[in-house]
């Protein structure tokens, strides 16, 4: 487990905006991820009928949609104690293979980093 106090500033954002993604919509992930200007992009999980989307997954096409053309980092605030291959494609196909993905658990302690790649 990681101290999150220890995290670098810009990290911590990330995952407390994951996590509040997470408790304010009800839905079991949160997660939110850095593009190359520092701006960020947090969503929730996505579970409509006809659409099924991780909150990684939603989080890095908000940020695309958005024209972001990398990233530094990604958060994803859950209950899973991996982050999935899907997850960390998508992470790796905008920031490339060495982008820091970070698993934290619903109360924010970072459980484990991870690259993308």
């Amino acid at each position: 487990m990681t101290d999150s106090s220890a995290l670098d500033p810009e990290d911590r954002k990330i995952v407390t905006l994951a996590r509040s993604a997470r408790a304010r919509n009800g839905v079991p992930e949160g997660a939110a991820v850095r593009d190359e200007t520092g701006r960020t992009y947090v969503a929730g999980t996505v579970a409509l009928d006809s659409l099924r989307l991780s909150a990684l997954r939603t989080a890095v096409a908000m940020a695309v949609a958005s024209g972001a053309k990398s990233l530094e980092a990604a958060a994803v605030v859950t209950d899973a104690d991996t982050v999935s291959d899907e997850d960390r494609a998508a992470v790796r196909d905008l920031g490339g293979p060495g982008t820091p993905v970070l698993l934290a658990g619903p109360d924010g302690t970072v459980r484990v980093t991870v690259t993308a790649g």
